[in-house]
């Protein structure tokens, strides 16, 4: 049998060295853990989206329990001269969405997954949450295909605190102009101390659901989103309707299928 591959030399310098800074930016908070017996084999790590900040916290979070996870890349930012060079270098997997061969991607995907040692990261909603809320957007099934094709464990991770730190932004950054929004909201986040609170679940089980079924991948999906949701219910149980802090760049556009009912009320 194959050994996996070794965790790359590059991203463990770099998760030691986000660690450092995500303690300069605010406070790490982490629940629940990954099981010993899901820890050296392929596992995908999939987590809500709030905020620009959500790899560097989640690594950060990966980093305090022990793991170094990979992350699913869009193939446009692996393009990228030099960051593209780190990231490569760094044992980071490729996705090309709107490649007219993304069956066969998919396929090299659950290879390379399988390939390594550590967990692969990964965004079901496949964008930053426009929900007003802040919410779990519906998301794509991406996920949920990759962990049945490959019988490959889930495991939900919810972030909430993130979207403190930077703000939203804007689509495309072709100046410093563009970049300022997100170094002086930075400064600004770093002045507040936001709490990053990072929750990993327990796996979702997907033991009934079978690759190529019809409708068994939007059924996983289902139970990895409501996982997902499931845990950061607690982590923002204060903030239950909208989060206090307010991005006025935040687009609010999308919608949450996935967000609890209120609370009903004692009746008078």
């Amino acid at each position: 049998m194959t050994q996996p591959a070794p965790t790359p030399p590059l991203w463990r310098l770099l998760t030691a060295m986000d660690r450092a800074f995500i303690g300069l930016s605010g406070s790490l908070r982490v629940t629940g853990g990954i099981p010993a017996r899901l820890r050296g084999r392929p596992l995908l790590l999939a987590s809500n989206h709030i905020g620009n900040l959500d790899p560097f916290v989640l690594v950060a979070a990966c980093h305090k329990i022990g793991v170094a996870p990979r992350f699913l890349i869009a193939g446009g930012l692996l393009d990228v001269p030099v960051a593209g060079a780190l990231l490569k270098a760094s044992g980071h997997l490729r996705v090309d969405r709107a490649s007219s061969t993304v069956g066969d991607a998919y396929g090299r995907t659950v290879e390379a997954l399988k390939a390594g040692a550590d967990p692969v990261a990964l965004y079901p909603e496949g964008r930053i949450s426009q929900d007003p809320g802040l919410w779990p957007e519906r998301g794509k099934t991406g996920a949920a295909r990759l962990a049945l094709s490959g019988g490959i464990p889930v495991v939900p991770v919810s972030q909430w605190g993130a979207h403190e730190a930077v703000c939203w932004g804007g689509l495309t950054v072709d100046s410093a102009k563009d970049v300022a929004p997100y170094v002086t909201s930075y400064l600004r986040g770093v002045r507040r101390r936001p709490e990053y609170r990072v929750h990993f679940g327990e796996p979702v089980d997907l033991s009934d659901l079978s690759d190529g079924a019809p409708g068994h991948a939007r059924r996983a999906h289902e139970r990895i989103m409501r996982a997902i949701t499931a845990g950061l219910a607690p982590l923002r149980a204060d903030e239950p309707d909208a989060p206090r802090f307010q991005d006025p760049t935040r687009p609010t556009t999308g919608s949450s299928p996935w967000r609890p009912a209120p609370a009903t009320g004692a009746s008078s």
